[in-house]
């Protein structure tokens, strides 16, 4: 898993050692296992959030593992267009290359470690897919998309994009140098990721060597979500085991504790962590396919807009700048 590294993590600043006398680590809650699919075109996901009630993902509404997968030739696969509406889709790659293009303007090409923040809002229409040259050509491709609720009062503003370069994020490590936490929005220990976000949240992507130990400072007002991208280790403060595909929902406190394995397989040398946490919105969610409001009849007016055309129209041409060509600044 590439995404953004450094050769010596020494050179990052380090958390701070946590006093275990007065840390409240969280302990966990639930342990699911996110059961395999298809989205879009084809491509195979993982549901990372099944199973969990929506009370414990506030303010998180889905999550997909996307991939991992190596793609022959011709066998790369996106999604058409189709509309969002009162929510925000967090698109992050970690191997391959990926193209976004929407009805209002924004779009762009990430690649290893970046991220594509589209706030849906009142409504647009998008388009993800993997570049042409790379339909042709094939390769590995993985990733995760994660969808935040807005709060009902910013669930029409208008449309935003955000285009995050992977050299954006914060670069952390723990006091030994086991681990190297990058910090995508929100923050840790008063390092703040790049990510403007309506809702208070945090989102990081943690990669543990074998055999380290992560105590990790995490707001107590925040619930706290940790994903299994790769690897085996063990959560929380009575160690439970946890391997990819996994997600441990936390209960209260200030901290979360996590290890490494020290023997990994072969294709996954180090234990990978998508975490997540944000403050509860609290409000009552009428969820249907790409809509996320508060309530039933604005389900049916965020269908009659979009039948309408109010969601916007689709561009008669590709933008220049989701060619997924060329270098990235």
């Amino acid at each position: 898993m590439p995404a953004v590294t450094v050769e010596d993590v020494l050179v990052l600043p380090r958390l701070p050692r946590l006093d275990p006398a007065t840390t409240a680590f969280r302990p966990v809650k639930s342990l699911t296992t996110a059961p395999s699919g298809f989205e879009g075109e084809g491509f195979p996901v993982r549901r990372s959030f099944a199973g969990v009630a929506m009370t414990d993902l506030d303010p998180f509404i889905h999550l997909d593992q996307m991939g991992e997968v190596d793609y022959a030739p011709g066998e790369p696969k996106g999604t058409p267009w189709h509309p969002h509406r009162g929510f925000e889709t967090v698109t992050y790659i970690i191997d391959g290359i990926f193209d976004h293009q929407d009805s209002n303007g924004g779009g762009g090409t990430i690649t290893n470690g970046d991220t594509q923040w589209m706030t849906a809002g009142s409504g647009l229409l998008h388009i993800e897919a993997p570049p042409e040259h790379l339909v042709m050509s094939g390769g590995l491709f993985h990733g995760l998309q994660l969808w935040v609720n807005l709060p009902r009062a910013q669930k029409m503003n208008p449309p935003r994009y955000q285009d995050i370069r992977g050299k954006e994020s914060a670069l952390l490590t723990t006091p030994d140098g086991g681990a190297l936490i990058r910090v995508i929005a929100g923050e840790v220990d008063g390092h703040a990721g790049p990510g403007s976000t309506h809702t208070p949240i945090t989102i990081t992507h943690v990669t543990v060597q074998p055999g380290a130990e992560v105590e990790l400072p995490w707001r107590a007002d925040f619930n706290a979500l940790l994903y299994v991208l790769g690897g085996r280790g063990t959560v929380g403060a009575d160690k439970r085991p946890i391997h990819t595909g996994q997600l441990a929902v936390h209960g209260p406190g200030d901290a979360l504790r996590f290890t490494a394995d020290l023997q990994q397989d072969s294709h996954t040398p180090a234990l990978d962590l998508y975490i997540m946490g944000g403050e509860p919105i609290r409000e009552p969610v009428a969820h249907y396919g790409p809509f996320v409001m508060n309530t039933r009849a604005e389900l049916v007016k965020a269908f009659e807009d979009y039948q309408a055309g109010r969601l916007g129209v689709i561009p008669a041409a590709r933008l220049p700048h989701s060619a997924g060509e060329g270098d990235r600044p």
